[in-house]
């Protein structure tokens, strides 16, 4: 009876394993591997074919932490999660409660929000591109009706990264309205009802029985936002390439540009290794420490 258990087991085991092995390949060629490799690129010296690179151990990262255009960017990229982040979510989350209720048209509604979802990034950041154009942009077109001078959104360093986090929420507000929409429409109406035989109004109804349910896939949205806070780069190109006076350069550009502009792959390496460190350790304070209030464990 025992070596038959055991048998029995170790078939699901091996089963379970079986069922392991792709996504474990897959996790290992992309994810696992680039990750090693990147962190060991990082510890060696900008190679040439006359002077080999060399290594270096943690002085790229200490030429990180003294070069200034870093500090400015990591200023940057703070600054940008930390509007597009709550901002997004908080349209997001009126937008789904809004198009979720009994309204006219509420396909139309719920159509018009994700239509920028859909846009290709380049698509969207020339369309921004002719709302922020000097002179002849919608804005300043907006803003001459009433006697306003005309205002270089793109160009002063003043704006430009403000420029660059309105295209972010009105693109990214639409698609995290998708996952409250959902989530809402599995809220049991009977909650509802039981509400307003307790004589519950519509805030205290959302603020005491909607936002709560929706707290597993807020921290969903907001680790996906945080993710998205850090790999902008297509409205950049078209907008501002990081300028002006790299106002409005964003870590993931900086990547870029240190790598295939500037061709020193061990420093885009470095800050690379960086980046993976601080998602990491944000993705575990959310999971570990958020994700049991949210669930109420």
């Amino acid at each position: 009876m025992a070596k038959g258990i055991n048998i029995e087991r170790r078939r699901q085991a091996i089963y379970g394993w079986l069922l392991l092995f792709p996504a474990g390949v897959l996790l290992s060629l992309f994810a696992f591997y680039p990750t090693i490799a990147t962190f060991w690129a990082s510890l060696f010296s900008r190679g040439t074919r006359r002077r080999p690179s060399e290594f270096l151990g943690t002085e790229n990262y200490a030429a990180l932490f003294n070069d200034p255009t870093f500090w400015t960017v990591v200023q940057n990229n703070l600054l940008y999660a930390a509007v597009t982040v709550p901002v997004s979510i908080g349209i997001a989350l009126a937008m789904a409660l809004w198009a979720n209720s009994k309204i006219p048209a509420r396909g139309f509604v719920r159509t018009a929000y994700f239509t920028p979802t859909v846009l290709p990034m380049i698509a969207a950041a020339n369309l921004w591109l002719f709302f922020y154009t000097p002179g002849l942009g919608v804005l300043d077109q907006i803003g001459g009706l009433f006697g306003l001078e005309s205002v270089n959104w793109l160009g002063r360093p003043e704006t430009a990264l403000w420029a660059i986090i309105i295209v972010t929420i009105w693109k990214e507000a639409g698609f995290f309205m998708i996952f409250y929409l959902a989530a809402l429409q599995t809220i049991p109406e009977d909650l509802r009802e039981a509400a307003d035989i307790e004589g519950a109004s519509r805030w205290t109804y959302t603020r005491r029985i909607v936002l709560p349910l929706l707290m597993p896939t807020t921290l969903f949205i907001m680790v996906n936002a945080m993710i998205n806070s850090v790999k902008l780069i297509d409205h950049l190109f078209i907008l501002t390439k990081g300028g002006p006076n790299d106002a409005s350069k964003l870590i993931l550009y900086y990547i870029w540009e240190m790598a295939f502009a500037f061709f020193d792959a061990p420093s885009a390496a470095a800050m690379t290794v960086l980046i993976l460190l601080v998602l990491c350790i944000v993705a575990s304070i959310q999971f570990f420490l958020i994700d049991r209030r949210t669930h109420y464990q």
